[in-house]
């Protein structure tokens, strides 16, 4: 019984580790997404207050080749995590699955424990009574 609920108790742990595991994952995506959105509208700011966008031009920003750097970086790490992301997804399926599987079997082994005691119950107390 005890070790039953240790089981699940640790399913339950690992799922929910996963499950915050993507969830992390996911605000970083949607947070490099919204800086690279950013850096996005500040380029073509520094491009029409400079009036160059071609960033092989001798005269074009700085600014906005550092902006565009950065934003590559950004677009990039997103593309890797969202990797990371569909793996941790497939992790947690495997979690819930594990923790489903050892739900059922633990409401099986109750039933069969409900069952049972009844009966344990009735042959105990006539050995009891037996062996008074």
């Amino acid at each position: 019984m005890k070790s039953r609920d240790t089981l699940l108790r640790l399913k339950r742990f690992q799922a929910q580790e996963k499950r915050r595991r993507a969830a992390q994952i996911e605000m970083m995506i949607a947070e490099f997404e919204r800086m690279a959105g950013d850096l996005d509208r500040e380029i073509a700011q520094e491009e029409e207050r400079s009036g160059f966008s071609d960033p092989s031009h001798f005269a074009y920003p700085t600014y906005a080749k550092a902006a565009r750097t950065r934003r590559d970086n950004l677009v990039s790490s997103a593309s890797e995590l969202k990797g990371q992301l569909s793996e941790a997804k497939a992790e947690l399926a495997e979690a819930l699955d594990e923790l489903g599987k050892a739900e059922s079997l633990d409401d099986r082994e109750r039933a069969s424990d409900d069952w049972r005691a009844p009966e344990a119950r009735a042959s105990g107390g006539r050995m009891s009574r037996a062996g008074a």
